[in-house]
């Protein structure tokens, strides 16, 4: 590795204009592409301390060996020309958003005498006419079901296309006449490439003419009394609804937008993008991209940008009223003219308004020929359309760090490194992680969840309410976290020395860690092989003291949030693991689950503490003598206008709980009595 001061420019060489620069390798291949307003900053910023420098870009500057840069008139010429190098040289430290799959689209081969319309998972061939991406390939076949009632255009292959014309007879679909079998001159080339044309017209958005062509000639064969006709048309006509319906409105106003999430944790971020045109959705993408510096949401969302659009060519879009602009322009099912999918809208909606959008907004605006905003949307539809693609950005990390966590391989890859990196003497096949939850000190819950064999078992994830010394709540989370520890490790030592009695939390200990009718061990009997708590060396420190108090030897490690370091009881560093190693995702799924599973408990505590009942303030009076004095009286209202015997005479109601009952019902009145009495005299 190359020690950076051997290759930083001077002050006086780095011009402060805009420009592009690159870091290179030993090898002159280039490993770093960036642009920025003023060359000679933002260089020196990659020059400063290293300790300070986010690890990802430490490693880069180290692995470089040469920077250069070029300067350029403007910020949009800047990023037009950072692009153009992302794309080229691939740079392996550039964030590069890639689909997390790869979509299906419905495409129409425009360039064959007879036009072919067919599912694919590519958008490289000219003269083929692509419509998507859709989400599911059943979604799209199902599309072509219905559309090939009304368009019975060729979908067969060229094998299947020549062998029927040899044979002189047409396939199965040619038949059923779900196709028009130009392979045997049922059509001619004129009509059948029509036909592909209307199909292309039709999945575009000009829909409406289609339905009224198909509504008015219902109509005129029931006039006629030419009901089978008039029927298939009719069914023809729901189909295409069907279509349309497919499509969900979710803009009265025909507005046509792209749509950006984006959500990030400390070492991913996933996007997603619905395509609005003509106020619908007309299809959605989603991207899994991993975070290689500390970039923060407004960077993220600019490269996003960047590459979502970069492919267009300037000026692809002319302006708005032109003749080619109504030639090329797409029509919704309200006949609202909307730009296509593939190109730049007028507005893109975005969760986190990128950085430098001044510059974005002009550089997209020359690729559209028009004016593009960008802006985050505040209220109304817009809005509530932004939360729809904040939830399945959400739901696609989720599912993305699940599917990790899931995959045999890569958990029993992630146990075997974090053997290696902890030292320890075994894989830890069982692991535990604990966390605290509470809104400023109230309702303090705990959390206990369990990792075996690198995949959650649910069926062992405990709570715990934190009671403090007074029975109030701990000081703090050290002192919750302790108590936590403490509560399940000596149930553990409890049963594994075959005690009896009752636990803190009032559950019967049985004798010895076997369950006497199923001969298998308790949940709690098993030993974990390693504990986990959320934080850095202070928490991991108290935790081992927990421990090491009570004669318990596991190992224990926390996962800091930040920069998300390992940190070791008894280690004045952490140890860092890869940010692409499987045993790092392992942890951050441990942690994440643990964080979940505590602000569930806490939320439930608090949810019952805000709506407790006057009943719950009788000791001895729980859930199940509550349920049968409500059930008795029918309210508290009416419980108030009760003596002490008709209270009694309730099931499970003794008459000492009935007194108590009693007086707690009455106590305002005895209250206001005696004030009453004070100011009479």
């Amino acid at each position: 590795m190359a020690d950076p001061a051997s290759y930083r420019p001077s002050p006086g060489e780095i011009p402060k204009a805009p420009g592009v620069y690159r870091f290179l390798d030993p090898t002159g291949r280039v490993i770093y592409v960036g642009k920025a307003k003023n060359l000679a900053a933002r260089l020196a910023n990659y020059f400063q301390d290293p300790a300070g420098l986010h690890p990802r870009t430490r490693r880069m500057v180290f692995t470089a060996c040469a920077v250069k840069w070029v300067v350029v008139a403007s910020e949009v010429e800047a990023l037009s020309l950072e692009y153009a190098w992302i794309k080229e040289f691939a740079p392996r430290f550039n964030v590069m958003y890639r689909d997390d799959k790869s979509y299906p689209y419905l495409a129409l081969t425009m360039r064959e005498k007879f036009p072919r319309m067919h599912i694919t998972r590519e958008r490289k061939r000219a003269s083929t006419r692509y419509f998507g991406p859709y989400t599911k390939v059943w979604a799209i076949r199902d599309t072509v079901d219905l559309l090939l009632r009304v368009f019975p255009v060729r979908t067969c292959t060229n094998g299947v296309f020549a062998r029927a014309h040899a044979q002189g007879r047409p396939c199965l679909l040619g038949y059923i006449d779900k196709c028009s079998a130009p392979c045997v001159g049922k059509i001619t080339e004129e009509a059948h490439r029509d036909l592909a044309n209307q199909v292309g017209d039709f999945l575009a958005g000009k829909t409406a003419p289609f339905e009224r062509k198909l509504e008015a000639d219902m109509r005129e064969a029931a006039a006629r009394l030419d009901f089978e006709a008039a029927a298939k048309l009719r069914d023809d006509l729901a189909a295409l609804r069907t279509v349309n319906e497919k499509n969900t409105v979710v803009f009265n106003d025909g507005t046509d937008a792209d749509v950006f999430a984006l959500v990030a944790d400390e070492l991913e971020a996933a996007v997603q993008v619905f395509h609005v045109r003509g106020g619908r959705i007309r299809g959605e993408r989603g991207w899994v991209v991993e975070r290689v510096d500390d970039s923060g949401p407004g960077d993220l969302m600019a490269r996003l940008l960047q590459q979502v659009y970069g492919d267009i060519p300037e000026a692809q879009r002319p302006l708005r009223g032109t003749r080619r602009a109504a030639r090329d322009d797409a029509r919704s099912v309200d006949d609202v003219v909307h730009t296509a999918t593939d190109q730049v809208p007028r507005d893109i909606l975005v969760s986190a308004m990128p950085a430098d959008a001044a510059a974005l907004e002009q550089w997209l605006g020359r690729l559209r020929g028009a004016g593009v905003s960008i802006r985050v949307p505040q209220r109304g539809a817009k809005r509530a359309l932004m939360e729809t693609v904040t939830a399945n950005a959400h739901d696609t990390l989720r599912l993305h760090k699940s599917r990790r966590s899931g995959d045999l391989t890569q958990r029993s890859q992630a146990l075997e490194e974090l053997q290696e990196a902890l030292g320890l003497a075994s894989a830890p096949l069982r692991i535990e992680c604990y966390d605290i939850s509470h809104t400023q000190g109230t309702h303090q819950v705990g959390s206990l969840v369990v990792f075996e064999d690198g995949a959650p078992r649910k069926s062992a994830y405990r709570h715990f309410t934190v009671r403090g010394e007074r029975g109030e709540g701990a000081s703090d989370d050290t002192a919750a976290m302790a108590e936590v520890l403490t509560r399940r490790f000596r149930r553990l030592q409890a049963e594994e020395a075959g005690e009896e009695g009752i636990d803190e939390d009032g559950v019967a200990l049985r004798s010895g860690p076997l369950d006497e009718a199923t001969g298998k061990p308790r949940r709690f009997s098993y030993r974990p092989d390693l504990v986990v708590v959320d934080g850095g060396l202070p928490q991991v420190n108290a935790a081992r003291a927990t421990l090491t108090e009570m004669g318990v030897d596991i190992a224990v490690i926390g996962l800091a949030k930040r920069l998300e370091e390992v940190w070791v009881a008894d280690d004045d560093y952490p140890v860092i693991l890869p940010r692409t190693s499987a045993a790092l995702y392992m942890l951050q799924h441990v942690r994440d689950e643990a964080h979940r599973f505590a602000i569930t408990a806490h939320r439930k505590k608090r949810a019952r503490a805000m709506t407790r009942s006057l009943l719950d303030e009788v000791d001895g009076l729980g859930p199940a003598r509550q349920q049968a004095l409500l059930r008795a009286f029918g309210s508290v209202a009416k419980m108030r206008r009760a003596d002490v015997g008709e209270l009694a005479k309730t099931p499970g109601i003794g008459p000492r709980l009935a007194e108590n009952l009693y007086e707690l019902l009455h106590r305002d009145d005895a209250s206001g009595g005696a004030k009453a009495a004070t100011t009479a005299q």
